[in-house]
């Protein structure tokens, strides 16, 4: 209890103070919110994720990798990103959000050829992913400076006030915090769930998918009480992109593996048969619209919300061997 609780602290002061800052970088730089919660926010929010994967390659269960990619993705967009579009549906900038857009897709294609055709992910693989990811870093950064966005006389004159230095180390800490809270949310919500008699595999697909995907959450519940609501869109695409390219493209490099059977529905493997094509249909549903169209819209979020909830009982009724 008092691991969870030190856990929540600590989630909610580092995504207040990440968002502070890496607005603050933002100000100063005359850079879109959305570039930077496309990549600063997004690699810090990630990092726990990036942490477990890699520890599980390095000790030969890359496997573990492929669910916590696609179940932190789900969790992201049909979950975290629609609680923020439900509650405040808002304008996107549409030239902002296309290259992330398109890079998410991207990516998901490659994914979505090693298990549909390949059936394994091989180092190569994992190469060429982490060559994405760098693709989408540096392009992002060139476009978020090529195309600076006009700043108020007051947003200056308070950038010029800060530190850049302090907004850097302020950002360093903060994801620290963020990343060692996640750690000791999710490893007391599994203790304290075994101790209550749930099932390990209903905790598998419920409490810890949720606590690793907190740092999103938090960040994402914070830009958004705090006006930045472009910032936090940027985030979960951001981070999305970075569970396929990055968090799996490490553990893929550092110890391929084929695709684990896991558990099955109708006699097929469930990650093939409704994970991956939901990590998809979840990210079209909630982008698309934005890329087209230019705006959120609430019915986007509601929608995301009720799926994300039926994906949730599919898992548990899976998991206790009911379908």
């Amino acid at each position: 209890l008092a691991m969870f609780a030190v856990g929540v602290v600590l989630l909610i002061k580092g995504g207040d103070w990440f968002v502070d800052s890496a607005v603050g970088i933002a100000k100063r730089f005359h850079v879109p919110e959305i570039i930077i919660g496309a990549t600063v926010v997004s690699i810090g929010t990630t990092l726990p994720e990036v942490m477990v994967s890699v520890t599980a390659a390095v000790n030969n269960n890359s496997a573990v990798a492929y669910g916590n990619a696609i179940g932190s993705i789900i969790c992201n967009t049909a979950l975290i990103a629609a609680l923020t579009i439900a509650i405040r549906p808002a304008p996107a900038d549409r030239k902002a959000i296309v290259t992330p857009v398109v890079f998410f897709f991207v990516s998901a294609a490659i994914y979505m050829i090693a298990a549909y055709i390949f059936g394994r992910f091989d180092r190569w693989l994992g190469i060429v992913m982490l060559l994405v990811f760098g693709a989408y870093m540096a392009m992002t950064i060139y476009k978020g400076f090529k195309n600076p966005v006009e700043g108020h006389e007051e947003d200056d004159q308070e950038a010029k006030s800060g530190s850049l230095l302090k907004d850097l180390i302020v950002l360093i800490i903060s994801a620290a915090l963020i990343a060692i809270g996640a750690d000791m949310l999710e490893g007391s919500s599994v203790s304290l769930a075994t101790m209550a008699g749930i099932p390990t595999e209903v905790v598998g697909v419920t409490v810890v998918a949720l606590c690793t995907s907190l740092p999103e959450l938090v960040t994402a519940v914070t830009a958004l009480a705090k006006g930045h609501g472009a910032l936090s869109l940027g985030n979960i695409i951001g981070a999305n992109i970075f569970n396929l390219v990055l968090v799996s493209g490490a553990a893929v490099t550092i110890s391929p593996f084929a695709i684990p059977e896991g558990s099955k529905l109708l006699g097929y493997n469930t990650s093939q048969l409704i994970e991956i094509p939901l990590m998809v249909g979840v990210m079209a549903l909630m982008t698309l619209p934005a890329v087209f169209k230019g705006k959120l819209h609430r019915w986007q979020g509601v929608t995301l919300l009720g799926i994300y909830a039926a994906f949730v009982v599919l898992q548990v009724l899976i998991a206790l061997k009911i379908v």
